[in-house]
């Protein structure tokens, strides 16, 4: 295999408002794919990225930070004809708050003809989101050729549903989701997402939920409570959080899939893979952004270390 983890998805470049209430913003990197494959780099893993870019200087500075990360460009299209997608992070009381423009972004124009997917092959894992879906028909039909791809291979797919109900509806979410879980490995949502697409509360039922409709194995991302796992027929197992005091959770859950994924191709179980991920998405959290505070191998070790001892 030439790569551990190939992510596909929406890259984004953010405005992030520093100080609550005054109206300067920091621009960073965001994109839940882009994030995830950035983290996992970060661990050590050996990435690529396939999406459709603007090319404008936005897009240049993203392909210029992914080449800084270590993350394989080759298969990154550029589009002189729609622009690179942005979004604003607005902070208050209430916590974060997104506005994106990325309507008629070149990544939502993605097709399964104008995105080469055979890099798919050469990977240990395929990371996938149901935000790419939810962005365009043609995206959502991208990110299923690039699962049968994947499948068709014996590559391994990871599958976030960052259940962002601004762009569909429930229904179509539900079905849409519902209908990727059972072609998917590893199955990646919020707790407050599985509880929002399954229509129960309880950890139990909501992992009877994620295997009744063909999880392999799946993770329940609770933020500071830490996480949940299960593989189908076991029992779940709570993983609790490296305590710390946040100040911008932006991007928490992607650098929680990334680290998670670096550490499986890695070869750890997958306990241990989920303890290392939520130290790492913790740390995440100690500076602005989505991108900048994604913390690398050697600080997650030092804090893994700290919590165990």
């Amino acid at each position: 295999m030439n790569f551990d983890l190939i992510a596909l998805g929406e890259p984004l470049i953010e405005f992030n408002q520093t100080t609550p209430g005054i109206s300067l913003y920091r621009q960073s990197f965001g994109g839940d794919t882009s994030n995830t494959v950035i983290a996992a780099a970060r661990q050590g893993a050996r990435t690529a990225y396939l999406t459709r870019i603007g090319e404008d200087d936005f897009g240049q500075m993203l392909l210029d930070l992914w080449q800084r990360e270590g993350v394989a460009t080759k298969h990154v299209m550029r589009d002189a004809d729609f622009h690179t997608g942005i979004y604003f992070v607005r902070h208050d009381t209430l916590g974060h708050h997104f506005s994106y423009l990325r309507a008629d972004s070149a990544a939502s124009r993605m097709t399964p003809d104008n995105l080469p997917l055979t890099p798919v092959a050469q990977s240990s894992w395929l990371h996938v989101s149901a935000i790419s879906q939810a962005i365009s028909p043609e995206a959502c039909a991208t990110v299923a050729a690039a699962i049968e791809l994947a499948r068709a291979h014996g590559v391994r797919v990871s599958y976030d549903a960052n259940l962002r109900l601004r762009l569909w509806p429930l229904e179509r979410a539900k079905a849409v989701i519902e209908s990727s879980i059972g072609r998917t490995d590893l199955f990646l949502p919020s707790l407050e997402e599985a509880q929002t697409l399954s229509g129960v509360s309880e950890v139990p039922q909501l992992f009877d939920w994620c295997f009744a409709h063909g999880a392999r194995t799946a993770v329940l991302k609770c933020g500071a409570d830490g996480a949940w796992f299960a593989e189908r027929g076991g029992t779940p197992q709570h993983v609790p959080a490296l305590p710390v005091v946040p100040v911008d959770a932006t991007g928490a859950g992607d650098c929680f899939d990334g680290s998670l994924l670096a550490r499986l191709a890695a070869g750890d179980r997958l306990a241990d893979a989920v303890r290392y991920a939520n130290v790492a998405a913790a740390l995440s959290t100690q500076g602005w952004g989505a991108v900048e505070p994604i913390p690398y191998a050697p600080q997650v070790m030092a804090a893994l270390a700290g919590q165990i001892s």
